[in-house]
């Protein structure tokens, strides 16, 4: 009897099974080489691939929005030509998406400081925070998924002592002390929530993805717990603290004050990426987190304590997501709010577009932020349903991201050269 207990272990292979076998090798040895060939992309090369795959989402997204048009059923359509009726018009869209963001710069009369173009900058500050957040553990090699728990937790321990230090200052000096002090308690907040999974992480070997996720949950229900049992507002029926007096926020420069934005907040998420890239780049400890992320064993051949790497770079990052929603509360809202927006979910995002890179992150976040500002003109300005406009802007970043999250998976696999460093968290060194 044939040891072959299933039968066919003495079976030989047809043509058909060799050339399955060879396709299916030829077909990943292909996928390796473009990873590894987008991993020795410069900035420049990358910029362009960014600015093509841009144009080709565009070109992808025209053809959306015409068979949509075609298909749907208006009242006032933009081409009629026999049988044929074109409900959208594709122009329009775009024009809506990116002009509108801006507050048509191309129009007559244009001013930077309208009230448009102020939205995309609101939200692209927040953005910077949560990217740099996740681009930093991602630069160690972590995978920080919690960044919106970090940020809801940060906001709120922001909003909780400005309040209790306010009585004490009033006017400039106010400002002068309580903005700072608003933005440490998020960063302490933020930091403190960051460290749990990493302890999780170093100490139990937990995996991070699924304890800062679940964390997210715990932070969205604690905080829901403690405001409406501890730091309710008595005058309001939302579940909310009471608001931080006016003088304590961010003042608004040059924008209306109406608009929610201050040029202030967007200079210190500035100064935030530079310390960060800092950071990274021309200290020791940067260098460690660094090459923890890209080769732990070597990292811990040379002495570095992993350890405390993952604790630091989690606290790090959780501290930047806090110091987000710091801003978010002293910026935008004036008081803490249950609902907080996904900011730390985008934040994964920006952080893919921009390769793990501190100053591609301003970039990322400013892209993200018209394509979240546009959306809402598109919706008020033409007749393209909600639902369609979300699906442009996913195509978007999804065209723009792949080229990066192929770069990312190259620089892991490229086999290194004797003797030279690689390139930590599969960032950008040029």
């Amino acid at each position: 009897m044939s040891d072959d207990a299933d039968g066919d272990g003495d079976r030989p292979r047809t043509g058909t099974e060799d050339d399955d076998g060879s396709r299916t090798d030829t077909v990943l040895q292909r996928t390796r080489g473009y990873a590894v060939a987008m991993a020795g992309t410069s900035a420049g090369e990358r910029a362009l691939i960014a600015v093509a795959a841009l144009a080709l989402s565009i070109l992808v997204g025209t053809v959306i929005v015409v068979v949509g048009g075609l298909l749907a059923t208006c009242r006032s359509p933009v081409l009629t030509a026999g049988e044929v009726t074109l409900c959208y018009d594709p122009i329009a869209v775009w024009d809506r998406l990116f002009l509108g963001a801006l507050g048509d710069p191309l129009s007559a009369g244009w001013s930077p400081l309208n009230a448009q173009f102020a939205v995309t900058l609101r939200e692209t500050t927040i953005l910077v925070f949560t990217g740099l957040s996740v681009a930093l553990a991602f630069r160690a090699g972590i995978f920080n998924i919690g960044t919106q728990g970090q940020l809801v937790v940060g906001a709120l321990a922001s909003a909780l002592a400005v309040l209790w230090a306010a009585p004490a200052f009033s006017g400039l000096v106010g400002a002068v002390v309580l903005v700072p002090l608003g933005l440490a308690a998020g960063a302490l907040g933020g930091g403190f929530y960051g460290a749990i999974p990493g302890v999780l992480k170093a100490y139990a070997d937990a995996n991070e993805v699924i304890t800062t996720i679940m964390l997210n949950f715990v932070a969205v229900l604690v905080v829901r717990y403690l405001v409406s049992d501890h730091f309710q507002d008595p005058t309001s029926q939302a579940i909310q603290t009471a608001s931080v007096p006016e003088f304590a926020r961010f003042p608004s420069i040059l924008f209306d004050p109406r608009l929610d934005f201050s040029l202030v907040a967007l200079a210190v998420a500035l100064a935030v990426v530079g310390g960060v890239y800092y950071l990274l780049e021309h200290t020791s400890f940067g260098f460690d987190l660094r090459t923890a992320g890209l080769q732990p064993a070597a990292a811990e051949y040379a002495g570095v304590d992993s350890a405390r790497t993952v604790v630091a770079s989690l606290t790090l990052s959780g501290a930047l997501g806090g110091v987000g929603g710091a801003v978010y509360v002293l910026m935008i809202l004036g008081r803490f709010q249950t609902g907080v927006p996904s900011y730390g979910f985008d934040g994964i995002t920006v952080s893919i577009l921009a390769g793990n890179h501190p100053v591609g992150a301003v970039f990322a976040a400013f892209l993200f932020g018209v394509l979240q500002s546009g959306s809402s003109v598109v919706d008020f300005a033409t007749d393209v349903p909600p639902q369609l406009v979300g699906v442009l802007r996913g195509l978007i970043i999804l065209f723009v991201a792949m080229p990066e999250f192929f770069r990312l998976i190259g620089r892991r696999i490229e086999p290194e050269e004797p003797g030279v460093a690689a390139s930590p968290g599969g960032a950008a060194d040029d």
